[in-house]
Order: C-alpha cells, then structure tokens, then sequence
C-alpha cells in the first residue's frame, strides 16, 4: 500500500481527519502521452483535483500498489478494504472509497456486513470519466463525498454508515445497484430513499440514515465465496439447475425469480430445489425487478418454493443478497441460523417485517 498526506490549508485544528482509499477505477485515472488511460500518481492528486486545497481538513490517501479494474474484484480485495479501515479506524473520523463503477454496489454491500459496529461514514464513489477528462465527473463526486464523509453534527457523525454517492445523490450501500453505463446517474435505489441530495447545499434525509447502536468497530474478514447466482427464465428446466446444484461444495444460491418471486411450476424443476435443500443448501429468492419485493405465498407459483424451504429475501438486492451469504457462511455454520438472518435486515439491506 502507498500511503500519502494531502497539503490542504487546514490549520491547527481542522474539521476532520478523512483517509482517501483508492482501489482503482475510473476516477483516479488520465490520459497519457499514448493517448491511453492510467492511474495518476496519488502523491501528487493536487495537481488533478486542486479543489482539495480548500479545505479544513487533514487528508490522508492510501492506494492499492496495483489498482484494480472493478471487473476484477474479488472477496480478496474486499478484505483488504476492510483491514485498512480497520487499522485507520482510530486515525480517522470518515473514510472515501474511490472504486471502479461495474462492481461497486457489490464491494460496498460486502463492506456493510464485514464493518460491524461502524460509528463512521464510509463513502463509496467513482467515475464515468477520468480525472483528466474536461467532462469529468470526478471531480463534483469526490469532492462531495469528501465533504459527507467529514460531515458532523454534535459531534458524531452524520451518516455513519456504508454508503455510495454518485451524480449528487447519496445512497445506502446494500440497496444500491449499477443501472446505467452511458450517462452520469449510474446507480439508482428503488426500494430505499436516498440518504442525501446535493444541491446548494447537501440535504440530508436524516429518517432514512442507520445509527446502529455499537460497542466498537468489529471487523469480519472471512468470507465463503461458494455460492452462485440463478437466474429464471422462461425454459429454464431442471437440467440447468441440476448442474448447477451439483457443484462440489455449492453452499448457497441466490435464485433470481420473477415478478413478486415466482417460479415455474415445473414438477421436474422444484424437486431439483427441494432436493438441494434437503442436503443443506441455502436457496433465497429475490426479484428479478429492480424495484421487486419478493411475497413468497402471494401467488401459488411462490407458495411452493415457500413450502419447498426456500429463503425469501423480500426486497434485497442480488448484490446485497450474494455478498450477505458470503458473509454469513463465512461466519456461521448453523444452516437453520443463516436461514434465519438471511431473511432479517441487518445492516439496513431489506425491509425488517420480523
């Protein structure tokens, strides 16, 4: 890791101490003299970003040796976020994660899980463009980010919790999804109000923000990565779920079902999923909507995946919900207490109807 100190103007006694993560992305990039894009040296992110010169607050930055494109983000590197945070924890008051776009939702849903306890905002952001271009996003997304980070009222903060900001809008992590590749508004939220706006000023919504009640940071650094994603589609049979339920140590499924999370009734198909269960495999249903609400028992094509043991995961997003059961398999080995959790919010990631 390349650690650094920004020379803001902050005085004696500035607002806040912030630490700056860069794992790689779009934003920490600029052209060079080939016309190709590579990362900015991060001692020298005046330079790109001389805004930051502005501000009353101690900046440190810490970025991977070798940033990483966001399509090759792994459990690994989730880990190594959090261990950072972890060792920076009492060094800092907030925490700015600079990330590629593609996977972000994914990482910043894992990070709500593994940081538990957290008193801190920790702010994902990114890029559409690079740093060096003159239509950059860049720019307005860290800077703000920077400033909810640092953000405080009566001494704590105010959005202690994982969150991503993108195109003026603060979201909570685990409800967060990439939606759009072409335009500025990449992520959207639409099972969740957004945290904050930021307009003139930064409007938060202060109802939809998470004040866990704490002991201390606790940090969870083990994850199982033997889960997958199944996606339904009209002709999906029993064969494909066949060969995917027989993967050697296969632990957990997150089944992408339709509408309000419903499944064909193909005889074939459920015994497949009943079966699979029966063996200790934990299959939770969410909604292939971006905005779905999975009602296991709403229709009879849902009734039977309830009856069948399936884990209904109500309105979780697919990346909360394949980052969630990492988690928890890393955590626990009880399969009737993973059931349990996977269908309770913990961190804010699904309505809590317990």
């Amino acid at each position: 890791m390349n650690y650094y100190r920004i020379n803001t103007a902050a005085p004696d006694q500035p607002e806040a101490s912030l630490l700056i993560i860069y794992t790689g992305g779009t934003s920490g990039m600029v052209m060079d003299e080939n016309r190709s894009l590579v990362p900015f040296d991060f001692s020298h992110i005046l330079d790109n970003v001389p805004t930051l010169k502005q501000f009353n607050l101690i900046l440190d930055v810490v970025s991977f040796e070798q940033p990483v494109d966001s399509s090759n983000m792994s459990p690994r590197h989730w880990v190594m976020i959090a261990e950072i945070i972890e060792k920076e924890y009492e060094n800092h008051d907030g925490f700015v994660v600079l990330h590629g776009t593609d996977t972000m939702a994914y990482t910043a849903s894992a990070l709500s899980f593994m940081l538990e306890g957290l008193e801190k905002p920790v702010v994902f952001t990114g890029a559409q463009l690079p740093v060096s271009s003159p239509r950059s996003d860049a720019h307005e997304n860290l800077i703000t980010a920077i400033e909810i980070a640092a953000a405080r009222k009566n001494g704590k903060a105010i959005v202690p919790e994982v969150s991503i900001f993108f195109d003026y809008v603060l979201y909570r992590a685990n409800r967060a999804q990439k939606v759009e590749s072409k335009h500025f508004d990449a992520f959207s939220s639409e099972n969740y109000p957004p945290l904050a706006k930021a307009g003139i000023d930064i409007e938060y919504y202060h109802p939809a923000i998470n004040h866990e009640k704490s002991s201390g940071l606790t940090v969870h650094k083990k994850l199982d990565d033997r889960v997958a994603v199944l996606k339904l589609f009209p002709g999906f049979n029993k064969v494909v779920a066949e060969k995917l339920l027989s993967i050697s140590g296969i632990k957990g499924i997150v089944m992408e079902t339709f509408g309000s999370g419903n499944a064909p009734s193909d005889s074939g198909l459920l015994e497949v999923l009943e079966n699979a269960v029966n063996q200790g495999v934990v299959i939770l249903n969410v909604s292939q909507c971006v905005g779905g609400h999975v009602v296991q028992g709403q229709y009879a094509t849902s009734q039977t995946l309830k009856d069948i043991g399936v884990t209904g995961g109500e309105d979780m997003t697919t990346e909360a919900a394949i980052t969630k059961m990492m988690w928890l398999f890393g955590m626990e080995t009880d399969i009737d207490k993973i059931r349990a959790l996977l269908s309770t919010s913990l961190r804010g990631e699904m309505v809590n109807r317990k």
